[in-house]
């Protein structure tokens, strides 16, 4: 379904960013989505340009930059906008295991912890969930004590 790969494509564009973060880095279709096929006439699938539609809708609402677009291949110099960073970051439920290090629990309590196990999981429904609350900014879950 094509909003199902919108937001994994979402999901694994902002994972790319993150890991690479503050660096620019060079964005290809090809790597969030494996190789696609062209056309008769040589140009990309319909799914490639899907998942560029979702790269240049992602700057389009300021989640990150890029300085230049690469054809169709890719964007050029992405970085994360701090929106995007600060909601990455963003704590939304604290692990079980309390006796983890604070910043483990910082790390396993985060947003982009929560994309990359939806994203591992392959289960559609929880990448949906885990990039519509990035988006929509929503289930803050309180920061507690010896966690920043």
């Amino acid at each position: 379904m094509q909003i199902d790969d919108f937001y994994k494509d979402i999901a694994n564009a902002l994972l790319t960013l993150y890991q690479a973060f503050p660096r620019r880095v060079p964005l290809y279709v090809e790597d969030l989505i494996g190789r696609e096929g062209v056309d008769e006439f040589g140009l990309p699938s319909k799914r490639h340009l899907s998942c560029l539609g979702a790269l240049l809708w992602l700057a389009d609402e300021h989640y990150l930059r890029y300085e230049a677009r690469i054809h169709y291949e890719a964007i050029d110099q992405a970085v994360l906008t701090e929106k995007s960073l600060v909601r990455l970051t963003r704590l939304v439920g604290l692990p079980e295991a309390s006796e983890m290090p604070a910043g483990v629990m910082r790390i396993k309590s985060s947003m982009a912890h929560q994309m990359r196990e939806a994203l591992a999981d392959q289960n559609s429904e929880s990448i949906a969930k885990a990039v519509r609350a990035f988006l929509t900014d929503t289930d803050r879950a309180p920061i507690s004590k010896g966690v920043t």
